[in-house]
């Protein structure tokens, strides 16, 4: 029994190392056994013509959820299950469309086949490695016996089709990679580039120090270029869209909701001799610990409560960035460090420093005279962000701000209001209201404010409420009526991942490409919450009009003009330069060239302080050594290259990294053919995808 019970530990283990390349493969697969359950009545969408139950979808993704929080050891939250669905889905497309390619390619995996992958010499990893004890010995008379003993049949059975599976899927890898080859002179160029080291001096003739204003450009030149690079101007369909977004926030009485529990949860400490922190573990949201914190560290709200609060007092629920939270305060404690709360008054810098002062000593004499700082700060301060505070900076320590600043606050007396202080900012009315140098030692129990269960519902029903007028009458009125903001997206294209705007949602994507100008959708869920849209604005395939690029066109043809001439400048400068000259000659040609040398760089293409040039790294790793090349025009101009140091080729340094690069241009040649024939397959299957009326 030891041992059936070790063989079933190892289930979800051994389907989460499967999934590799085609993810939850096997998982899915499992899935069938949903078929005998009887007639689907509802389906989620199809794939290739196959339908997808809503049972079986969310009964693979509770599985999916199962496998990935047990080898993770985190649990998925719910904000998180949306994205989660849509990799599921995904999966799910993979493996069905795989199996497809499977039956079509005629691939087969026998009984033998299996029974040599489970008995043969080498088992697979994950079961042999349960039978391999702590010296690394691997137990084959236990493994064997553990295969063959019949109360494991169904547990044998399982793996029996999982590895028929794995052997499926490399069999089909096998065929799809028959035809990737790795030459010995790949091998070896890419040695080359990856090893063979280079210096040199260089010209460049910078098309950026041509100016514009050299370059004349006729319409008839601009038109040419638009007829022979009119592809470059294609249009592919796109659709706007105008949309309501019903956020998904917490209600006030989601927020009360919260509040309430805590608050009955206090009035319970307060008449419990259980310890504070069996609370915490009991109702927090986060787990216990004990903190010494600097009043600077702590939510702004808290602040103040806390410094008037003694040891041993519980304070709150009080709404911070947290949530609600209820803090225990367990004493106070020297600090390593003084802050100081400081309030001010900023006369901003006009650059007219002595009117600058003036101002400020107008302020400050109005204060002196008994002026209330709050009031004066609100009407004349020009630090936006505190004078809406009465100029309130709050709490900070040393280190936080500007040091003339600092220093007026950290050595002013409290109370005091300070002649005018200058820094870079202009010159401040300081008054300092607190000093401490105490932190606080606490525990606390904090719930996040979350969205209910009721909120939700009645928020999409809000959504669906909307949705219904809007189809029957003028979106853009009820929207009005209701006082709804209505916002329009940029456009976007039936390939777009995301719709500017509202996120990830390719069923919403679809939806707009299958229906007409004016439409109105259902409710679809976006991360922010729930949307309705109407199609706005619906554009053709085609090509931008010449007048549309005008503008665009003629950078570049200025650029090819400015390359032009840097090449006709750069043929002057080689001249003069003849094969060996001294580079500084350049300047005698033209005085903007660019005259410098390379630190060592190798052909991959990045030069220091060049950065990407393809063409310069070529011509550096063939060039002749110690000759100025002709112009080679690159990325930012034209250069002149003079190849001064280039390490040679080192044949048993190639020997022992051969077989390694080989496998390393094999492995990436793999994976983007199997890529680009997934993509392929994908682009050719019909997906229809209705998750969205399921989920929400």
């Amino acid at each position: 029994m030891a041992m059936m019970a070790r063989m079933r530990s190892l289930a979800p283990w051994f389907i989460l190392l499967v999934g590799g390349l085609f993810v939850l493969f096997m998982v899915i697969s499992d899935s069938r056994v949903l078929e005998f359950l009887g007639q689907r009545s509802q389906n989620v969408g199809s794939i290739d013509g196959e339908e997808i139950s809503y049972q079986e979808f969310s009964d693979l993704v509770e599985r999916a959820r199962q496998n990935q929080e047990r080898s993770t050891g985190q649990t998925i939250d719910e904000t998180q299950m949306d994205f989660f669905r849509d990799q599921v889905w995904d999966a799910l497309i993979t493996q069905k469309l795989l199996q497809k390619k499977i039956k079509e390619y005629g691939i087969i995996v026998t009984d033998d086949e299996v029974r040599e992958a489970l008995l043969g010499p080498n088992p697979p990893e994950e079961l042999k490695r349960q039978f391999t004890d702590s010296a690394g010995v691997f137990n084959r008379q236990l493994y064997e016996q553990a295969m063959r003993d019949p109360r494991n049949k169904q547990i044998v059975l399982f793996y029996e089709d999982m590895v028929r599976e794995q052997l499926q899927q490399q069999k089909l890898q096998n065929y799809l990679f028959a035809s990737v080859v790795v030459g010995d002179e790949e091998v070896k160029e890419h040695f080359i580039r990856q090893n063979i080291k280079m210096r040199a001096d260089y010209v460049l003739v910078s098309i950026s120090a041509i100016p514009d204003n050299d370059i004349k450009v006729s319409d008839s030149e601009l038109e040419r270029y638009y007829e022979k690079h009119k592809e470059d101007y294609k249009i592919e369909p796109s659709r706007k869209l105008k949309y309501v977004l019903f956020r998904r926030i917490p209600s006030k009485s989601d927020s009360l909701g919260i509040k309430s529990n805590l608050e009955a949860i206090v009035a319970k400490i307060k008449n419990d001799t259980a310890s504070f922190k069996s609370y915490v573990q009991i109702y927090s949201d986060q787990p216990y610990k004990r903190d010494t914190i600097s009043i600077t560290a702590l939510p702004v709200q808290v602040r103040d409560i806390l410094l008037k609060s003694n040891k041993g007092d519980v304070v709150g629920p009080i709404n911070t960035y947290e949530g609600y939270t209820v803090y225990k305060l367990i004493d106070k404690v020297k600090s390593k460090s003084e802050v100081v709360r400081a309030s001010h008054i900023l006369v901003r810098s006009t650059g007219n420093d002595k009117a600058d002062l003036e101002k400020a000593n107008q302020i400050y004499n109005e204060l002196i005279r008994g002026a209330n700082f709050a009031t004066v700060a609100k009407l004349k301060s020009e630090d936006p962000g505190s004078a809406s505070n009465g100029g309130d900076l709050g709490w900070f320590s040393k280190g936080q701000m500007v040091k003339e600043f600092e220093d007026a606050c950290f050595k002013g007396k409290i109370g005091e209001i300070q002649k005018p202080v200058k820094t870079t900012y202009g010159y401040h009315i300081i008054k300092v209201t607190g000093k401490l140098n105490e932190d606080f030692v606490i525990e606390k129990i904090t719930n996040r404010i979350q969205l209910s269960a009721s909120t939700l519902d009645k928020l999409y029903q809000d959504a669906a409420d909307f949705a219904y007028v809007a189809k029957e009458n003028d979106f853009e009125s009820e929207a009005k009526m209701m006082k709804y903001d209505v916002i329009e997206t940029p456009s976007f294209t039936e390939d777009a991942i995301a719709i500017p705007g509202l996120g990830v949602n390719k069923a919403l994507v679809k939806w707009a490409f299958e229906n007409n100008l004016g439409d109105v959708s259902d409710v679809f869920k976006v991360p922010a919450g729930y949307v309705v849209v109407k199609i706005s604005d619906v554009t053709k395939a085609g090509f931008r009009k010449f007048e549309e690029v005008k503008n665009l066109i003629k950078t570049k043809v200025i650029e090819e003009k400015k390359f032009e001439k840097a090449l006709s400048i750069a043929k002057q400068i080689r001249a003069k330069l003849g094969d060996n000259g001294d580079k500084k000659l350049a300047l005698s040609v033209w005085d903007k060239a660019r005259v410098d040398s390379t630190t060592e760089f190798t052909s991959t293409g990045f030069i220091p302080a060049l950065g990407q040039e393809y063409a310069f790294s070529n011509y550096a790793l063939k060039g002749e050594i110690n000759k100025w090349s002709q112009p080679v025009k690159g990325r930012m101009g034209v250069y002149l290259i003079n190849v001064r140091y280039r390490t040679k080729f080192d044949p048993s340094t190639f020997e022992m990294q051969k077989l390694a690069i080989r496998r390393e241009l094999t492995q990436n040649k793999r994976n983007y053919l199997l890529n680009l024939w997934l993509e392929e397959i994908k682009k050719q299957a019909k997906i229809v995808d209705n998750r969205y009326l399921f989920y929400r």
